[in-house]
């Protein structure tokens, strides 16, 4: 399928799916059954030590060597029923999360923002995307941000069977940890499509289930301005926010971003991520 054929059909799928899925540190990260998942604590602190990158050739025949040392098992977690939708806690918290990348081309003029405003965030990576851009989770790690699994190609995972999730997972976890010095705790399915599968693997490889409260719809090219106004007016304590670094054309998101972020910050949000767990 070529390039623009997918980015329609992506988009075609998210419209369908929005439905379904439609904290430096501190509060509670929450379910939308409202179960707590973890206190946050601790002041914002740098991320962990990215590796040295391989180059994308080595990364790909390394599954099939088995020449690399054995990684540790992952903690399991309980299964959830819901991903989380948003946090809660005192005070004025949201959550910036984006998605599909990284990019070299519009990754790095985010990241460029949020260091501005000394704002750390969450981004949800595909693993085809990270064998070559590794640098940019190098970065991500030494900036202090969370990097969480968004699977290899970014498939509708309702789609496939449960062979299939847990490679586009696992394999995506393994790149994650090769390029941002860690595993990923938290997941969040493509489209916003869940199914039992992916909460059952997702908590089997230490993982948390991540969806948001507000969609900027940026993944549809609305205009800068329609980006701005979604991300201002819906801001609330306890939001977690959807943007794309990604998966098309974000020069509305790169744009949109330097003047939502600094009106959040003089609106008194303070805008965090979640706590690692040990």
């Amino acid at each position: 399928m070529q390039k623009d054929q997918l980015f329609t059909r992506r988009r075609m799928l998210l419209a369908g799916a929005a439905a379904l899925g439609a904290a430096g540190t501190a509060g509670i990260v929450v379910a939308a059954g409202g179960e707590e998942t973890g206190r946050t604590a601790a002041a914002p602190v740098a991320g962990p030590q990215a590796r040295q990158a391989l180059k994308p050739s080595a990364f790909r025949l390394q599954p099939l060597t088995g020449d690399a040392p054995p990684r540790a098992a992952p903690r399991r977690l309980k299964v959830r029923d819901e991903p989380v939708l948003r946090i809660s806690g005192r005070g004025r918290r949201m959550v910036l999360t984006f998605d599909d990348g990284p990019n070299p081309e519009y990754t790095p003029h985010i990241l460029d923002t949020l260091a501005k405003y000394r704002v750390r965030a969450m981004f949800f990576v595909c693993g085809e995307c990270v064998v070559e851009n590794r640098e940019l989770l190098a970065r991500m790690a030494d900036e202090g941000h969370v990097v969480g699994n968004h699977t290899w190609t970014h498939p509708l995972l309702t789609e496939l069977d449960r062979h299939e999730i847990r490679s586009e997972m696992e394999s995506t976890s393994d790149a994650i940890e090769d390029a941002y010095g860690q595993r990923p705790q938290w997941f969040r399915a493509p489209y916003g499509a869940w199914n039992r599968a992916a909460f059952q693997l997702g908590a089997q490889m230490g993982m948390e289930p991540m969806a948001w409260t507000v969609d900027t719809t940026d993944w549809m090219e609305p205009g800068t301005d329609t980006i701005v106004d979604r991300v201002e007016s819906g801001a609330a304590p306890g939001v977690v926010v959807l943007s794309h670094d990604a998966g098309g054309d974000r020069t509305q998101t790169v744009r949109a971003i330097r003047e939502w972020l600094p009106y959040l910050i003089d609106s008194g949000y303070h805008l965090t991520v979640p706590a690692r767990r040990a």
